[in-house]
């Protein structure tokens, strides 16, 4: 017996990969996410595109959120589980590169939504900086070396470039010294600088302006001893900039924790510090190389301190936001989250500086603190494209935790700081498209609609009607700032239908509606729990279970305080009447419905909390099962009851699941007692229903009457908590079951369950109004009551029986399997004729085991789909499709799981969103193109990326069209400059034997393009050519050199001394210059000629634009 046990555990915990018995099979599965919408919890930092307005959110779990418009969202997951500390957008060229804690750099495609390449960086990378609109990257790490990578997106791999700078090698060509193996904690290019510059921020406190092209230092600052200006903000009045205010100050320890540009053109960098202080430095040439090479910064550096308190927080983020209303270069708002006294309350401050002339005379004209729902996570400027550092279009979003992002546009900003006063003031919450937490869903149910029909063409109807619009609204009419991402074709197609709908209740009462045929959910309708000019007490009260019927249009929504609603959502208008139905009395109302779903009629026929509901009959049945342990039965047909049971005197047993199936030849197999009420009819086809108290008792009734079929229940006396019950449908034969495996033995209360039971009573309620809606209209959907299980899942074990024998009171189960952790929520599904079941465990497991046999298919978990925990309670929001869909909600995160391999109702890739607009990404690059060509000319540049954008936003164009050629990038310079490594180690010796090249400036020949080429390229042509190129023979060398060659007297003269007096030199001179100025003019004229066809492109742009903006899609 021992032997025989140990066989039967191990047939039970085997993994399968062919089922013998033809059933369900690993290679049917493939469980993956779907859809996904809300910003996880344990987000954490932000990145923007400003191009095409997508907004990405990376986690401390590896995974990545992007939001664009038109509900539009997706969910990237790396492989590896690990926080991000770096996200940045390659701007407009739809790739986005992250950096893990691990320091693995990984570059997403986001049209593929996989990652396209990865780097693992060998050092702790502690800064990085994508230069604006290349692919080119600077990497900073622990040890002071700055790096340069370069993302080729034509062959999809990250190159790691010869161009590095260390520390030791900046602080040798400065003249000073400085400890060894100082981490870099800030790259940023200097604006304005065509990326030419590049600022360095080393911890100690050392900041170095490096011009990349020139290989050389530019500025240097965050010197040891300072002659400084100080200023504490802690109100607008109390800004000292005086004379009095001068001091000097040692920045020994003084280590750097943030750092932004504080001017538009990048003359003023704002710096923090651990201890709480802000530096503003002048970045600026002006001095005398003399004063840099010494390390002098007088008059270069204005503190500011937010709180004169001596213990005072790290300044963590740094931002700031130039004024479009001022014309100083350094007039703005800047963001500072830190730096305030410790243990005062988390705020985000924002203080309007204004400069006056030179850097002495700072003046804060307004504070204002930020309070914080939750903890700080991390804060982002939105600005429009084109808008160059305006404020008016620009936004500031700050992540908390856990998960939520509040917002406040420009318009705030200006109301507040106007006030010229230290304020407070909150931000407003983003609003989410399937809301979760506010207000809170208690309930879901995600239905399947079977195509053909006439509900399926009625609910599209609705879904063209009722649709509020793709885009929510910020509070105050904001317009949602996030446009990025294209909506698939299928979802705008004249013919589109809705194929699923998701049903949520929430707390307050209410319901709501989306249209989930694709992967973007659209709200269909909002179903408030009150109904209009009518007032049902409890009609506010909390949704505790919703269902739908796809044949009929009704939903039914039960609450907290046991009313139940009745919605019709085929939108007829002729029907005007509203029948209020309690124990005692039954009142009918005319009330006007518009169209749209409105509701029909509201039971409160007892004061207990709605546990089950479900549809029967086609939609002429609604049973409602109550917490007390009632089960009442509606006829949907006259809005009344049918029927309704009594509970047991003693405690009542909640329902927990009830299940109507149609059986043939049930008389010939069960003897159903004789009991009072009509006679039952010799119907072939008969309605039972299962019902699964909380007790583990099942009843079994007669759908049409109410009368038990049995006159005992069947009663497990177990410990263990019951779940859920289904019927198995279909012939199964289970001969192959029973002889696999050997019955469970009786229980050893069999005895005392096999008495009778009188638990449940049926009792009339306008029982003559019964209307037989039976159904034997279809007798083939019968099912044989013989080849039927009954499969009862508990928190420790599976238990499956006959149908008969549970119809007879039997307990005797014919397969029994122990679950080694405590089960939470169970489903069955369906694939073809095979079944199975899925098992979700408190540990966040997900087992899928076959039926009928319940032998274990497959392991997976929570977290490793969606890098979710079990939560308490999730259960309870998670519903599911026979076809192998599951619904789930994790705080503000839904999801949707697809389990079958073969499935693809969502129609995936085809109708998923595009995360990249390529039209928009080629028109902007247009765009760029032409206001560097007009950069010259005042107000042409700012508006017309921005215009274009907003064009080819207005409307859906055919993106087929590849512009992306007429663009040329405008980095190439940096390829060359990057090509080579600044300081190489052994840089090759001049000798001093070279052949003496004749060379005159005026020889170039000023009407070809000078090409610029990286410094290997020119090496090879001069091996190839045994010549050098004109940029070679211009400096008498290969231009790799750092440094040019010192020549000698006698190497100048033998190089330019001319032949003849002095009368024929100055005659050869006079020629030459007559002939570059016949050159120059010709330049002048081919510019001229440019500028114009610039100007008349930009007009048609402009024309474009305002034609596309007032035309719809459809009409390109």
């Amino acid at each position: 017996m021992f032997a025989k046990r140990l066989i039967q555990k191990a047939t039970h915990h085997h993994h399968p990969q062919h089922n013998v018995n033809g059933g369900m099979t690993s290679a049917d599965l493939d469980l993956r996410h779907t859809i996904h919408y809300g910003i996880p919890s344990t987000a954490s930092i932000l990145a923007f595109d400003s191009i095409q307005n997508l907004l990405a959110i990376g986690t401390l779990d590896g995974r990545i959120k992007v939001i664009g418009g038109d509900n539009i969202e997706g969910l990237l997951i790396s492989p590896t589980q690990l926080p991000y500390k770096y996200l940045e957008f390659l701007q407009n060229q739809g790739f986005l590169v992250s950096i893990s804690n691990d320091n693995d750099i990984q570059v997403w495609n986001l049209e593929s939504r996989r990652i396209a390449c990865s780097l693992q960086w060998e050092s702790n990378i502690t800064a990085f900086s994508v230069i604006c609109g290349s692919h080119f990257m600077y990497v900073g790490d622990e040890y002071g070396l700055l790096s340069v990578l370069k993302y080729d997106a034509e062959v999809g791999e990250l190159l790691q470039l010869p161009y590095h700078i260390s520390m030791n090698s900046l602080t040798e060509a400065a003249g000073f010294l400085c400890p060894n193996h100082q981490p870099i904690v800030g790259v940023l290019p200097q604006p304005h600088s065509s990326s030419n510059r590049v600022l360095i921020a080393y911890e100690s406190g050392l900041i170095i302006l490096w011009d990349v092209l020139e290989a050389r230092i530019v500025v240097v600052r965050g010197d040891k001893l300072l002659q400084l200006t100080d200023g504490v903000v802690d109100s607008p009045s109390e800004m000292d900039t005086g004379p009095d205010g001068i001091s000097e100050q040692h920045l020994e320890e003084k280590e750097i924790s943030a750092l932004c540009w504080a001017s538009l053109s990048g003359s003023i960098i704002a710096v923090g510090y651990i201890d709480g202080d802000i530096l503003f430095w002048k970045i600026s040439s002006s001095a005398s190389s003399k004063d840099q090479q010494a390390g002098l910064s007088w008059n270069h550096v204005v503190k500011l301190q937010l709180s004169s308190a001596e213990r005072r927080l790290p300044v963590i983020v740094l931002h700031w936001c130039a004024n479009d209303k001022s014309h100083n270069d350094g007039d703005g708002l800047l963001f500072i989250y830190g730096g305030d006294e410790i243990g005062f309350e988390e705020v985000l401050t924002v203080l309007s500086l204004k400069w006056s002339s030179g850097m002495e005379n700072l003046s804060c004209v307004g504070r204002v603190d930020l309070t914080l729902t939750g903890s700080f996570a991390d804060m982002i400027l939105l600005r429009t494209a084109g808008a160059r550092g305006s404020n008016h279009d620009a936004a500031l979003f700050v992540l908390t935790n856990p998960g939520q992002l509040h917002f406040l546009d420009n318009a705030n900003f200006y109301d507040l700081i106007s006030k010229q006063e230290k304020i407070s003031a909150t931000t407003v919450g983003l609003p989410v498209v399937i809301p979760t937490v506010d207000p809170l869903m208690t309930v879901a149910k995600l239905s399947s609609v079977p195509t053909g029909g006439n509900s399926l063409k009625a609910l599209s109807e609705i879904a063209a009607l009722m649709k509020l619009g793709s885009t929510p609204t910020l509070a105050g009419g904001t317009k949602w700032p996030f446009t990025g991402g294209v909506s698939n074709q299928l979802s705008f197609a004249e013919d589109n239908v809705v194929e699923r709908v998701y049903v949520a209740g929430y707390q307050d009462g209410s319901v709501r509606i989306w249209d989930a045929t694709h992967p973007v959910l659209s709200l269909l309708c909002v179903l408030e729990g009150e109904v209009k000019d009518i007032k049902v007490a409890g009609s506010s009260a909390s949704v505790s279970k919703v269902d739908f019927c796809f044949l009929t249009l009704g939903l039914a929504v039960g609450n907290e305080c046991g009313l139940v609603h009745l919605y019709n959502l085929n939108g007829r208008s002729d029907d005007t009447s509203f029948h209020f139905v309690t124990e005692t009395k039954h009142e009918v109302h005319n009330l006007p419905q518009g169209k749209g779903p409105n509701c029909r009629a509201v039971f409160s026929l007892l004061n207990s909390p709605v546990q089950m509901l479900q549809f029967a009959n086609y939609g002429a049945k609604l049973a409602v099962g109550y917490e007390c342990g009632r089960v009442v039965v509606l006829d949907m047909r006259s809005l009344s009851v049918l029927f309704s049971t009594d509970s047991v005197s003693g405690p009542s047993s909640p329902v927990i699941s009830m299940t109507w199936k149609a059986f043939r030849h049930i008389n010939g197999h069960v003897k159903i007692p004789k009991q009072s009420g009509p006679k039952i009819s010799d119907n072939p086809v008969e309605d039972l229903m299962f019902i699964l108290t909380m007790g583990a008792k099942v009843y079994v009734i007669d759908g049409r009457t109410g009368n038990m079929v049995s006159s005992r229940p069947m009663h497990l006396k177990k410990q263990s908590t019951v779940i859920s019950m289904y019927v198995i449908e279909g012939n199964i034969t289970v001969s192959a079951l029973v002889n696999e495996k050997q019955p469970q033995e009786p229980s050893k209360d069999a005895a005392a369950s096999n008495e009778p039971s009188q638990d449940i009573t049926p009792s009339r309620i306008n029982r003559d109004e019964t209307d037989h809606h039976s159904s034997s209209e279809n007798a083939e959907s019968g099912e044989c009551l013989k080849d039927s299980l009954v499969l009862l899942c508990f928190e420790d074990a599976l238990h499956l029986y006959h149908t008969q024998s549970v119809v007879q009171g039997d307990n005797k189960s014919i397969c029994k399997v122990k679950l080694a952790k405590p089960c939470c929520w169970t489903t069955i599904f369906k694939k073809d004729k095979v079944g199975g079941l899925v098992l979700l465990y408190q540990t966040g497991a997900i087992e899928i085991r076959s039926l009928p046999d319940l032998e274990l298919v497959k392991e997976i978990s929570l977290m490793s789909i969606l890098r979710w925990n079990f939560k308490a309670n999730m259960d309870r929001t998670m519903s599911s499709t026979d076809n192998g869909h599951i619904t789930l909600v994790n705080g503000c995160e839904l999801a949707f799981i697809s389990l079958l391999a073969s499935e693809n109702n969502f129609r995936i890739p085809e109708s998923l969103p595009c995360l990249h607009d390529k039209v928009l990404a080629a028109a902007a690059e247009v765009a760029i193109g032409i206001s560097s060509n007009q950069k010259k000319k005042k107000g042409t540049a700012p508006g017309i990326l921005g215009g274009i954008a907003k064009g080819f936003k207005g409307g859906k164009v055919n993106r087929t069209t590849d512009l992306a050629a007429i663009y040329k990038s405008n980095f190439s310079h940096l390829d060359g400059a990057f090509s080579s490594n600044p300081f190489p180690e052994s840089s090759p010796t001049t000798t001093n034997n070279q052949e003496a090249v004749e060379l005159n400036i005026d020889d170039i020949d000023i009407d070809e393009p000078v090409s610029v080429a990286s410094t290997s390229s020119r090496k090879v042509k001069h091996n190839e050519r045994e010549k050098g190129t004109e940029r070679e023979r211009l400096f008498d060398g290969d231009g790799s050199d750092a440094k040019p060659r010192l020549r000698t007297r006698e190497e100048i003269i033998a190089t330019y001394r001319k032949a003849g007096d002095a009368s024929s030199v100055a005659g050869q001179a006079k020629n030459k210059l007559l002939e570059r100025q016949e050159k120059l003019e010709k330049i002048s004229r081919q510019t001229e000629e440019l500028r114009s066809g610039a100007e008349d492109f930009a007009s048609l742009a402009d024309e474009l634009v305002k034609a596309m903006e007032s035309r719809k899609w459809w009409q390109i």
